[in-house]
């Protein structure tokens, strides 16, 4: 480890310790303000000078290439021996080994699940520890990995599930993954010159100009443009900021259920985005791909070709939030569009059956299409 990186620690520690012990109040608002500042710089330069030195050094651990396949991608992540490999076989029927000692999986290992037409290539990633973030036990790959996927599967032991949880959280959070969070609605413009111009669309509860101006300082920002269309809070604001911020959907896996009573899984019930299962079992994994459905934001149009019946077998699968015809053509090929002259749209998307659409018409789940090109 160099000494760049140790200064840095060091810096960190002494301001993480000056944070715990300062009370939090109206007084003292800016303060904490600027010390989150200070710490999220320091740990996006201890993340830049890491990887530096990883690429300088030749010795550097190797990271994980796989080539992304399928419709969407999903990852495995938790702590060793919790049950990711027993679940990736049951649900792609990929081999993963799977042992009784800790870190028996090394590496990443990719499967395919096929739900209602869609290809989900699941990711079964090693185990992290309790300092993964900074490098330890090959934790860098393991979260660089998982900034690839669509939706997280945070698999949990469902004996101590929020001891983990909360370790795996302040990790990726630490690497700069945002889980189950929408982002902010802030605009954030650099300008070459002019003041720090803050407005509010909406009343603050945190932010002030004051705070505003002073955390723009921390950066060595002195012109800027800052909107706020929502009630936002010091980190958010640090969050659009730095600009390098993964907004990732997650579910927490609640694994082993076999081996908890009826009064504890209704304790662990109150945990919101959960799914609770038996892998080895194969207690409720409906459920859980059912959800996993859900949270990718995936929908199914059939193609429909001229004078026949509509392709049941093989839908086209989108997962924008408002997927277009456009979008529709350029899943199938890039030059369609230029080619569409209009689409017949048969489903829930129209009011009638069928209706012509141009490409900008937003499609639904399950609609079917005919798309008739330019002569």
């Amino acid at each position: 480890m160099s000494s760049g990186e140790d200064k840095i620690r060091a810096k960190i520690k002494e301001l993480e310790t000056e944070y715990a012990r300062t009370q939090k109040n109206k007084a003292t608002e800016t303060h904490l303000g600027i010390l989150k500042a200070k710490l999220s710089k320091l740990k996006r330069e201890l993340l830049e000078t890491a990887s530096a030195s990883k690429k300088g050094g030749g010795a550097g651990e190797r990271g994980f290439d796989v080539s992304k396949s399928g419709d969407t991608r999903v990852g495995l992540i938790g702590f060793p021996s919790v049950g990711k490999s027993t679940l990736l076989t049951k649900l792609t029927g990929t081999f993963s080994l799977a042992a009784g000692y800790e870190f028996t999986t090394l590496t990443a290992i990719p499967g395919t699940m096929h739900f209602r037409g869609a290809k989900i290539q699941v990711l079964d990633l090693p185990g992290i520890i309790e300092g993964a973030k900074d490098g330890k036990g090959r934790g860098r790959q393991v979260l660089s990995a998982s900034l690839t996927c669509n939706v997280l599967l945070i698999v949990l032991d469902a004996l101590k599930p929020m001891t983990h949880k909360l370790i795996i959280e302040k990790e990726l959070h630490g690497f700069g993954i945002r889980l189950n969070q929408t982002p902010p609605d802030i605009l954030f413009r650099r300008k070459e010159k002019g003041p720090i111009n803050f407005q509010a669309m909406v009343p603050q509860s945190v932010l002030t100009h004051e705070l505003v101006y002073t955390i723009c300082r921390e950066y060595k920002i002195n012109s800027a443009d800052v909107f706020c269309r929502c009630d936002a809070t010091i980190d958010q604001l640090i969050d659009v900021i730095e600009g390098n911020r993964r907004y990732v959907p997650c579910i927490y896996v609640l694994n082993k259920i076999d081996q908890l009573t009826i009064e504890e899984l209704d304790i662990i019930d109150q945990m919101p985005h959960h799914v609770p299962i038996s892998a080895a079992h194969e207690w409720n994994l409906e459920e859980l791909l059912e959800t996993i459905w859900d949270y990718t934001k995936m929908i199914r149009i059939y193609t429909k070709p001229k004078g026949q019946i509509p392709d049941y077998t093989a839908p086209v699968v989108l997962h924008d939030q408002a997927p277009s015809i456009e979008d529709f053509c350029n899943k199938l090929h890039k030059q369609l569009v230029s080619q569409l002259k209009y689409a017949w749209v048969w489903g829930s998307s129209v009011r009638h059956q069928p209706q012509k659409c141009g490409k900008e018409h937003i499609l639904a789940d399950e609609d079917v299409v005919q798309l008739v090109k330019k002569i």
